[in-house]
């Protein structure tokens, strides 16, 4: 039993024994727990000290991701041509000055709602270069056998700070004010820089930047329509996106609202979803074999959960329903995540995944402001209804993909280059051929060892 345990940390930590990743998730896991941070206290601010509505959060949560739906190609293709290393040095330092601006709005008591919207504006730019060039920044540190176990992990990563971030806020903004939240994650940027600075370039997988040319937005569109394996998750995240992921508006809504709770409640509703984001995110790690139809049926019971919690009688029986909600979404998520970047050719990938973004944050602007009309219209439970059936209705176009691509026989299979496993920082070929997906060369070497 115990030899089992260990080889199941073994194979759900795999991507950790690489060096730079490891540094990566260091830093990561201080950053985003601080961005957790001020996301409970930026929607605190504007619904307690600033007494706004759930239209003004989510206006705030819409400005965030509003550059991301405009120009998210364009996010997407810097990621394609630049150094991403350089790229997260840029986007993590701009993200904590504003952060630390926010920061001193509040402490001098100068805050207003217009310099709110102007600060997640800014973020939202921010975002619209970090979030393609961090996501493929993952496959150059570990390569592509172990890119699924990093994904997930990613996945745990956040969700790790989604539980330490809200708590940490929510004890800090009883205690010492809600203007320690802006400043200490202003301070927890500087643990990705320093990560990137100790890591060695040497043992990155790295690829040739995309050479300028005219039309390459155009073209990246063009590929993803013309990939079925590409364009129905797309498609099926957008519409998950609108209306299911929009948990910073709907779950302060339904803490102030539906329950009459504060930012206590709204932290225990953060710390439940994201306790079971963690479980499932090491689920999806453990098993790292990302699939259409899998995601199918994530997609259902995530649609299921949404609307439990949706009808939850108390408060009790909310946060105890957050739980699978939580670890339902991030396997969704880190499942999709997988798939994109396991099929998309790697000269596209950046792309790709800011066509992912856009669909996954980018529609945040669209969903929030609906929500948030839906939710002062009507109440919070309605809008949480909306987004389980969607997300329900999002799965049935993956169903029908996974039954082809299992008839055609590609269901295991991933598009990658064929050097891309070779040596770190090593130029492979730019031809694309199928590989068996992600793991599975690991787990043939671990029977002949048996």
């Amino acid at each position: 039993m115990r030899r089992r345990m260990r080889e199941a940390g073994r194979r759900t930590f795999r991507a950790i024994s690489v060096r730079n990743y490891r540094l990566y998730f260091t830093g990561q896991v201080i950053s985003v727990s601080g961005t957790w941070m001020q996301t409970v206290s930026q929607a605190y601010l504007i619904l307690f000290p600033l007494h706004g509505t759930g239209l003004d959060v989510a206006i705030a949560t819409s400005l965030q991701f509003l550059p991301m739906l405009l120009l998210g190609p364009f996010g997407g293709l810097l990621a394609d041509r630049l150094d991403k290393r350089k790229v997260l040095y840029v986007t993590q330092g701009t993200a904590g000055i504003l952060a630390l601006i926010l920061g001193l709005l509040v402490v001098t008591h100068s805050e207003t709602l217009w310099q709110v919207y102007a600060l997640s504006a800014g973020l939202g730019f921010v975002n619209l270069f970090d979030n393609p060039a961090r996501q493929t920044f993952v496959s150059e540190m570990v390569g592509m056998e172990l890119l699924p176990n990093a994904v997930s992990l990613n996945s745990v990563l956040m969700n790790s700070a989604r539980v330490i971030g809200p708590a940490i806020g929510g004890v800090l903004i009883i205690t010492v004010g809600v203007a320690a939240c802006f400043f200490l994650n202003a301070a927890s940027f500087a643990a990705v820089i320093v990560a990137l600075s100790m890591m060695r370039a040497s043992e990155l997988y790295r690829r040739p930047g995309v050479v300028r040319a005219r039309g390459q937005v155009r073209e990246g569109f063009r590929y993803v329509w013309s990939t079925p394996d590409l364009k129905v998750p797309l498609i099926s995240m957008a519409i998950v996106g609108v209306f299911a992921f929009n948990f910073t508006v709907t779950l302060p809504l339904l803490a102030k609202f539906t329950f009459h709770g504060g930012a206590g409640l709204y932290s225990w509703f953060l710390v439940a979803m994201g306790a079971g984001a963690v479980a499932g995110g090491l689920g999806t790690a453990f098993r790292s074999r990302p699939s259409t139809r899998l995601l199918a049926f994530i997609g259902v019971v995530f649609g299921g959960a949404i609307l439990a919690v949706a009808l939850s009688p108390t408060e009790t029986w909310a946060i105890a329903l957050l739980i699978p909600m939580g670890a339902a979404s991030i396997s969704f998520v880190a499942t999709n995540n997988a798939t994109l970047q396991l099929r998309a050719d790697p000269s596209m990938r950046g792309r790709v995944m800011s066509l992912n973004a856009i669909a996954f944050l980018g529609s945040t602007p669209i969903g929030a402001l609906f929500l948030g009309y839906v939710s002062d219209a009507t109440n919070p439970r309605l809008a949480l209804a909306i987004g389980g059936v969607a997300t329900l209705v999002a799965s049935i176009p993956l169903f029908v993909l996974g039954a082809r691509q299992r008839r055609s026989g590609t269901e295991g299979l991933v598009m990658a280059p064929s050097g891309d496993e070779g040596a770190p920082a090593a130029v492979a070929p730019t031809n694309v051929v199928p590989l068996p997906v992600a793991g599975a060369a690991e787990e043939r070497r671990e029977r002949r060892s048996s």
